[in-house]
């Protein structure tokens, strides 16, 4: 039985989000479980793979945080089958992965995961992310955004195709508007080179140079002193930086 289970709900007033935990190591399952419930958020878990995907249905959460490594069905083929059923495929997923995981984080993220943490991780950090994917939701599979989208320095109004930078005008190419308002409108969230390419190119963009890392740097040149704002994750993508976390 874990602490969670002990009359925690009276203390900790519940939220109205659930999270599953699918992790397979029992004490970080058991820190998982308690730092969440103390934020107030309803918890269950599920030990491997197979048992995560019967919690999941069964429970509906709000949220998944996703060990990659686990036995018998792993995190992959977990997150996998979750984004290619209708009834879980827009359930935010945070996969929990080991150090030089890194091409298993750009597959996870390539399927649909929205973030990821690296072990060993703080319970603040865990936190910091479980609340901003909450925050910002899953991403809408049209690939849609708000009209307008002010984001820290930025402002980017999709009906017009214009973007302000501290209040001033700054023109951008087809393209590098398409970056910039996939970024800015699920700050904080993690956009591999292959996502980035193809949903920029399915809004009817001709990307002459199809190397993304091209068109980063010709937006960070146009955001100048703002050019932080668009962080590199290393061997994996980019993303626009949540002012929140």
């Amino acid at each position: 039985m874990g602490p969670w289970d002990l009359g925690l709900r009276e203390v900790w007033p519940v939220k109205r989000e659930k999270i599953a935990v699918v992790e397979d190591e029992a004490d970080l399952r058991e820190v998982l479980l308690y730092n969440l419930a103390r934020e107030g958020y309803e918890v269950c878990s599920a030990s491997d793979g197979e048992a995560g995907l019967q919690l999941i249905s069964r429970e509906d959460p709000q949220l998944i945080l996703l060990d990659l490594m686990l036995p018998g069905l792993d995190g992959i083929e977990v997150c996998r089958r979750l984004k290619a059923e209708f009834q879980t495929r827009s359930i935010p997923i945070i996969m929990v992965t080991a150090k030089g995981e890194e091409s298993d984080v750009v597959l996870g993220l390539g399927l649909g995961a929205d973030d990821y943490v690296t072990k060993p991780f703080s319970p603040k950090e865990l936190i910091g992310r479980v609340k901003a994917v909450l925050r910002r939701g899953p991403l809408r599979e049209d690939g849609g955004v708000s009209e307008k989208i002010d984001r820290g320095p930025v402002t980017v109004d999709s009906a017009r195709h214009q973007v302000w930078i501290d209040g001033t005008e700054v023109p951008f190419t087809l393209t590098e508007f398409g970056i910039l308002r996939l970024l800015v409108s699920q700050p904080g969230r993690v956009f591999t080179r292959e996502q980035i390419l193809t949903k920029v190119a399915g809004d009817e963009v001709y990307i002459v140079d199809r190397n993304v890392d091209v068109h980063i740097r010709a937006v960070r040149r146009k955001l100048g002193e703002h050019a932080s704002w668009i962080e590199t994750i290393r061997g994996v993508g980019y993303r626009f930086r949540d002012e929140q976390e």
